[in-house]
C-alpha cells in the first residue's frame, strides 16, 4: 500500500473537485499541473478511504455518482476551511501565505502585473505565485471553481456579486475612446473591431448598435498590439480603452486619441475573491494594485489626455 492510501487528504479532495468540475482525468491533470496517473491514484486512494465510488469513469464526460454528489458539498467546505485557516495564519501581513493563484486580464500584463508580483514577493517571502492571464469571463469562472484564489477582471452583470459567492474590490473606471492614425481623419477609414468573443468587444458592439452605428468591419482582432499597429499604419480606426493604450504603448505616438463619436461608454475593473475565504488578503492586494494603477496608468494618461477625467479614475 502506498503512503497515504486509506486516508482522506486535502490534496485528494482538491483532485476530486477538479476531476468532477472538468469531467475528465486528463483535463483535471492539466488544471492541477500533474500527470493523469497521479490524478487517478489520488482518486482511487480517496474512494478507498471513503469506501465509496465518487466518479463514474465510464461516462463521457465523466460524472459524479450519487455518493460523489453528496461528498462534493463536504469537500468544498473542507477546502474553504483550509484556505481560511491559511489566511488566519498569514497574520494580516500575508507573511504566512504559501501559495497565491492570481488571475489577471491581459490589459495589465505589460507592466502592472510584473510590478505587483515583484512587490508581493517582498511581502510574501515564502509564497509561491501562480499567474494566469485570460479573458475576464474565463478568469471569473476559474475563481468560482476554485482554480484561482484572486482575480482581476472587467465587471460584468453575468458575474455580479449579488449571488454572494464572491467579494468584490473596485479598482478602476475608464472610458472607451476612439483611436485613429495620427495623420489621417477617422472619416473614410474602416473600423477595426476588438473581438466580440470577449466581453469588451461585445460591450463596444452593443453600444454602437444602440446609437444606430452599424459599422462594416473587415478586421476583428483579439490583440491590442495588432489593432493599434494597424491603426498606426493607417489601416483603420478603432475603439479601445486607456488600458489598451498603456498595454501597447509603443504605438501611442503614431495615433490620435479622441472621445467617442457617440455617447460616452465606460467600464470598470475589480479584484474578486471567494467571499469569506482569504479574510483581508484580497483587500490588501487591491490597495497595492490601486496605487500601482494610479501611478502607472491613470496619472500618465491624464497628463496626456486631460479630457478623460473624471471618467478615468481609481475607485
Amino acid at each position: 500500500m502506498s503512503e497515504g492510501q486509506g486516508r482522506v487528504t486535502l490534496w485528494g479532495i482538491e483532485v476530486f473537485l477538479a476531476a468532477a468540475e472538468e469531467g475528465a482525468i486528463s483535463a483535471a491533470a492539466r488544471r492541477l499541473g500533474v500527470s493523469p496517473s497521479a490524478v487517478s491514484q489520488q482518486l482511487a486512494s480517496l474512494e478507498a478511504a471513503l469506501g465509496a465510488v465518487l466518479l463514474d469513469r465510464g461516462a463521457r464526460p465523466m460524472g459524479m455518482t450519487p455518493a460523489g454528489r453528496m461528498f462534493r458539498g463536504h469537500a468544498q467546505t473542507i477546502l474553504n476551511a483550509e484556505a481560511e485557516a491559511r489566511a488566519d495564519l498569514a497574520m494580516a501581513d500575508l507573511s504566512g501565505l504559501t501559495t497565491l493563484r492570481l488571475g489577471m486580464i491581459e490589459d495589465f500584463d505589460a507592466e502592472v502585473t510584473p510590478r505587483l508580483l515583484d512587490g508581493l514577493s517582498g511581502a510574501l517571502k515564502g509564497c509561491r505565485f501562480l499567474l494566469e492571464t485570460g479573458a475576464s469571463h474565463r478568469l471569473l469562472e476559474q475563481l468560482e471553481s476554485r482554480a484561482l484564489d484572486i482575480v482581476v477582471a472587467a465587471d460584468s452583470a453575468d458575474h455580479g456579486a449579488e449571488a454572494g459567492w464572491r467579494e468584490v474590490h473596485p479598482l478602476l473606471a475608464e472610458p472607451f475612446v476612439a483611436i485613429r492614425p495620427e495623420a489621417a481623419p477617422r472619416e473614410g477609414l474602416p473600423f477595426i473591431q476588438y473581438t466580440s468573443r470577449h466581453l469588451m468587444g461585445r460591450q463596444i458592439a452593443a453600444h454602437l448598435a444602440r446609437h444606430g452605428q452599424r459599422l462594416a468591419t473587415r478586421f476583428e482582432l483579439d490583440s491590442y498590439n495588432a489593432i493599434l499597429a494597424m491603426v498606426a499604419a493607417g489601416a483603420g480606426w478603432t475603439i479601445l480603452t486607456p488600458l489598451a493604450l498603456h498595454h501597447a504603448s509603443r504605438f501611442r505616438d503614431a495615433v490620435t486619441v479622441e472621445p467617442l463619436p457617440v455617447e460616452p461608454l465606460n467600464r470598470s475593473l475589480s479584484l474578486s475573491a471567494r467571499a469569506g475565504v482569504l479574510r483581508d488578503i484580497p483587500a490588501q492586494v487591491a490597495e497595492r494594485l490601486k496605487a500601482q494603477v494610479q501611478d502607472q496608468v491613470v496619472a500618465p494618461a491624464l497628463r496626456e489626455w486631460p479630457w478623460m477625467a473624471p471618467a478615468l479614475r481609481v475607485l
